[in-house]
């Protein structure tokens, strides 16, 4: 009841001989709800009012009440407020400027609550008319860049952050916040990147600037010429490029941590101790109670780095000690409202790499091991709709990486060896690697590893067809450059060699059912194509004449299976239907495995006769 009471900004209830007492900054916002100016009678009023402590719940709550037709009869007040407020950003007393601050994410939030149905354009003559609104905007744009660059209060830079993540996610579609039309003319950019590349802001603030520089590049990116995506593309600058790194690889260690610290929990518990007893029937179900929320902000802030700043690239590969090894404490951050797309910022500080021990015992890692330990538990789960679009955005990243030839260069360099603990789906019929007997390895390793487990888990009925497309083509793309540049890269393909096999198998197992949904003979066909290119350029990249041979033992020992392949498509692309044309392509991919089968087949039995032959006349 006093919780509701403070909301409502009672000070004392009502009773039969007194009426209720209501917050003085309470008072003051009703006076702003009424038709005419609250400054007639009080002249101080908005000086005043930004003296006293900010009620957001009131505020909020307050503007949610009215109707379409109350909201147009106090617009001119709420005009008024929204221009004060950006005039007291402008004040020396810091208490103004927090106030103000709080007030205008209060009024920007509630006003686009109310009107969620109407345009952009309805919104932005409602805080601040049209004919005012370029000068509005213009001034808070400043008056923010101004805050975020001095060397003031820690906490008004973080309520400036808090505003402007306010504004960009005020909408579900953010290429539908017109007033972001305002932000693209007066860029924050530079501010943003000053807070990145000096390191007591960036851990103060590292985590809020990046998220909120990652949405402003995905403003209408398809649609009109985003000025941030322009000066994201050519930042050179080694301290911020290092800075954005550093943020993103301690909020994914954050995740990474929080799994683990869960993962081991749950295997020191009951049920750990009952699955012992009656063996793993259950374990799958067991697994999915291991549940910690993803962090898509982060992620999509990687891929825009990743993607957009070929500079960037090189930030994925400086080692440094694993993250989460140091940490420093948080100083308290003000009130503020609840941090958009709902994402919590990594508990620990960012860590400067100046600041992390040098330590022969600890395990060296860099920013792209972060993400892979990252993508490999996102993608265990794809059932749930939040968790497919994140692992899709993890395969899109890593089709980003192995597209950029620098990437490709230091993933295949023997001399960055690194041991890369990949999480793994728990399954019935394999026990769980030790963590001890990971080898050291170049990191394309890790990233095959990666494929190859998503290839062998996700085989089900609710086939993720979009993720399967592009884990292929992730390991084409390795595949290309392996063959461009002639690297020999020591890796089990064997493992690789099965997982496609069996995938082709299953798609065949499964033909109703996912043609249903899919297009298949797409996938079988990038499948068929990457054993095309083993057998054709194998001998350019394969690492011994053995690994060769296995090819061909696997393609032989499994030629049922291509068999099989052969015969549906070869049924399908016959018929005139709709798969006739894609089952067409995949049989005259086949030809090439056909013929191998065949000629490998005869050179068995030559030797086979051979050896009996020098057997009869010995």
């Amino acid at each position: 009841m006093a919780q509701v009471e403070k909301r409502g900004g009672l000070l004392r209830k009502s009773s039969a001989s007194k009426k209720p007492l209501k917050e003085k900054v309470v008072l003051m916002y009703d006076e702003i709800f009424m038709t005419e100016d609250p400054s007639k009678c009080s002249p101080r009023f908005w000086e005043e009012l930004f003296l006293m402590k900010v009620n957001l719940e009131y505020l909020e709550g307050k503007l949610e009440s009215l109707d379409g037709e109350e909201l147009m009869k106090i617009k001119d007040n709420i005009n008024c407020l929204f221009q004060h407020c950006i005039q007291a950003l402008g004040e020396e007393h810091p208490i103004r400027v927090v106030n103000a601050l709080q007030t205008l994410c209060a009024l920007i939030r509630g006003v686009h609550q109310k009107n969620k149905s109407t345009s952009g354009f309805d919104i932005i003559n409602m805080l601040m008319g049209f004919d005012k609104a370029e000068l509005c905007m213009k001034n808070l744009m400043e008056s923010l860049d101004s805050l975020l660059c001095a060397e003031g209060s820690e906490s008004l830079k973080s309520l400036c952050l808090k505003l402007l993540l306010c504004l960009v996610t005020v909408t579900d579609n953010i290429s539908q916040n017109t007033i972001l039309e305002y932000v693209m003319i007066n860029s924050i950019f530079e501010a943003i990147l000053q807070i990145l590349s000096h390191p007591p802001s960036r851990r103060e603030h590292g985590y809020d600037a990046v998220v909120l520089l990652a949405l402003l590049v995905n403003y209408r990116k398809y649609e009109s010429v985003n000025p941030y995506i322009v000066k994201l593309s050519i930042v050179d600058d080694e301290a911020t490029l290092n800075g954005m790194g550093l943020v993103i690889a301690q909020a994914l260690s954050e995740y990474n941590r929080q799994y683990k610290d869960k993962e081991e929990e749950h295997q020191s518990g009951f049920f750990s101790a009952l699955t012992n007893m009656v063996g793993s029937m259950f374990i799958a179900d067991a697994h999915e109670k291991i549940s910690v929320q993803t962090n898509e902000a982060i992620l999509l802030a990687l891929y825009e780095a990743v993607h957009l700043n070929r500079n960037f690239i090189t930030v994925l590969a400086q080692s440094h000690p694993e993250m989460g090894l140091v940490t420093t404490p948080v100083s308290p951050a003000p009130t503020t409202p609840a941090t958009p797309l709902g994402t919590t910022p990594p508990s620990s500080d960012v860590i400067s790499s100046v600041e992390l021990p040098l330590d022969a015992d600890v395990q060296t890692s860099n920013l792209l091991i972060t993400f892979l330990k990252y993508s490999s538990i996102v993608m265990q789960d794809t059932k749930d709709e939040h968790r497919l679009h994140s692992g899709k955005l993890c395969l899109i990243i890593l089709t980003c990486i192995a597209e950029d030839q620098y990437a490709n260069a230091f993933l295949h360099d023997d001399n960055m060896n690194f041991r890369v603990n990949l999480h793994r789906m728990p399954m019935r019929h394999r026990k769980k690697a030790a963590d001890k007997n990971l080898p050291c390895r170049p990191l394309v390793c890790a990233v095959l590893d990666l494929m190859v487990e998503f290839i062998v888990t996700h085989m089900m009925k609710e086939f993720p067809m979009d993720l399967y497309v592009r884990c292929i083509q992730v390991v084409h793309k390795l595949l290309c450059y392996q063959k461009k540049c002639r690297v020999r890269l020591h890796y089990t393909w064997r493992e690789l060699w099965s997982a496609l096999i069996n995938l082709l198998k299953f798609l065949m197992s499964n033909e109703t059912v996912l043609l249903a949904k899919h297009n298949i003979f797409t996938l079988a066909l990038m499948i068929v194509n990457l054993f095309n290119m083993f057998i054709t350029y194998g001998d350019t990249f394969l690492p011994t004449p053995s690994s060769y041979d296995e090819l061909y033992y696997e393609i032989i020992r499994m030629h049922q299976s291509f068999d099989n392949l052969y015969s549906m498509v070869l049924r399908l692309s016959t018929n005139a239907g709709q798969w006739k044309e894609a089952a067409s392509k995949v049989t005259h991919a086949l030809v090439n495995i056909s013929s191998q089968v065949t000629f490998k087949g005869l050179e068995c039995l030559l030797l086979i006769k051979n050896r009996s032959l020098l057997g009869v006349l010995s």
